[in-house]
């Protein structure tokens, strides 16, 4: 069983990146031939789905296709121009103001919020969107793990560790993993420089965009305070963070009925939604579930502490590789799950704490994500909403992006947190 799972993924991956523009069937059909097959029971796929991630998707986007309608994006867009130098300088202060809102909210959100400010600026200076989009999406994926409430790993880390947010800035008189990812987040500014240096045409803007309704920018800081406030209420159903978009998003349609008197303004948002995204990413959860299901992901943490064996610095340095090249291809929540736990009886037996094997999980499997256009779902919703506007992505074209950021990152975080953190 575990070695049909394998090889039936790994002929998913080869066929998504054969056929990038049926990516969502190849997931869907391989989500079906893991429960025909038996490796996931019919039972367990509704649960399998992560129906919170799915929610946020659908509201926010139903608050962005707005908030683009409403010409804000343009108007934000033409004071950057107005701020940066060159087409270099706005990818990079772009993908840096990405990483900071994600460090407080989920990085999906925060690239279906960012990314349409990019398009319109890339709009406007005429020039592909595509390496401003990904430098959003993999800059949202490496600050998640920056703050408690940055990610849903970040929350399990806390759960496990008995941490609270300031600890992730403080913590036991040193330097907490915010450290580790905001000098990684620093150290990939060169690595843009590099990557963008011949993107140097000047940019300006004479241009005065009116905004046309100020409704969806309000709903949509609303709904980004909201997920802030939520974080920090202990106890919240799981589905928190989905009903909080979803029901901004109703509040927006529900204006702008009201505005227009009519619901042709409602249709065409629904029509503008990417349903694509959402169906791969529903695949792709059915799928790792399966994966777990039959016990692959538990054979890989096993095998990635027994490695290491009783050298703390060779099984720290296998934890965080190991979970970089894991999360390139499987979703981080159930690798980062089944290792917490793993992490703590490796570390008791020891004799040691077990903080540096924890942030040293967290920075491999946060940031694993950015090494391909499906690694992450920020990168998925990415390519979705660079697909709308009519480019399709090949591997390659993330992969000149995403490995320098991942490496660069990895080895900031990966050097910051043996070096504080080491027994």
């Amino acid at each position: 069983m575990k070695t049909a799972a394998i090889i039936i993924f790994i002929v998913m991956y080869a066929l998504m990146v054969i056929l990038p523009k049926w990516r969502y069937l190849v997931a869907l059909v391989t989500a079906a031939v893991f429960v025909a097959a038996g490796m996931l029971p019919v039972s367990a796929v509704p649960t399998a789905i992560d129906w919170n991630v799915l929610l946020m998707i659908f509201g926010t986007m139903v608050i962005v296709d707005y908030f683009i309608e409403s010409k804000m994006p343009e108007k934000i867009a033409d004071g950057l121009l107005r701020l940066c130098p060159n087409v270099m300088w706005v990818t990079i202060i772009m993908s840096l103001f990405a990483g900071i809102v994600s460090a407080f909210i989920d990085n999906v959100a925060t690239v279906l919020m960012i990314a349409p400010v990019g398009l319109a600026i890339c709009k406007k200076l005429k020039i592909s969107p595509v390496p401003m989009l990904f430098s959003i999406a993999v800059s949202s994926n490496l600050q998640g793990a920056a703050t408690l409430v940055g990610d849903t790993t970040s929350i399990m880390l806390a759960g496990a560790a008995g941490m609270n947010f300031n600890d992730f800035i403080w913590f036991h008189g040193k330097a907490g993993i915010t450290f580790a990812v905001e000098l990684g987040a620093l150290a990939t500014i060169p690595i843009m420089m590099v990557l963008f240096r011949n993107d140097k045409q000047p940019v300006d803007s004479d241009q005065h965009t009116e905004v046309k309704d100020l409704v969806p920018t309000i709903t949509m800081l609303g709904h980004v305070v909201a997920l802030i406030i939520a974080s920090f209420i202990p106890n919240t159903p799981a589905m928190t963070n989905g009903y909080i978009c979803m029901a901004f998003g109703v509040l927006t349609i529900v204006w702008e009925i009201a505005k227009q008197k009519g619901t042709s303004g409602m249709i065409h948002s629904l029509k503008n939604m990417d349903y694509q995204t959402m169906l791969l990413l529903a695949g792709l959860f059915v799928v790792i579930a399966g994966i777990r299901n039959v016990g692959l992901i538990d054979d890989l943490a096993n095998l990635i502490a027994a490695a290491g064996g009783s050298n703390m610095f060779l099984l720290y340095s296998i934890v965080v590789w190991g979970s970089v090249l894991i999360s390139a291809f499987i979703d981080n929540i159930p690798y980062v799950a089944t290792m917490l736990p793993l992490m703590g009886a490796v570390a008791t037996t020891m004799g040691v704490e077990p903080y540096f094997l924890y942030f040293g999980l967290l920075v491999g499997a946060t940031l694993g994500g950015n090494l391909t256009p499906i690694g992450a779902s920020a990168n998925i919703a990415a390519v979705g909403m660079l697909r709308k506007e009519g480019y399709e992505v090949r591997f390659r074209d993330f992969f000149r992006i995403g490995i320098p950021f991942t490496l660069t990152a990895v080895v900031v975080g990966y050097l910051f947190v043996w070096g504080v953190w080491h027994p």
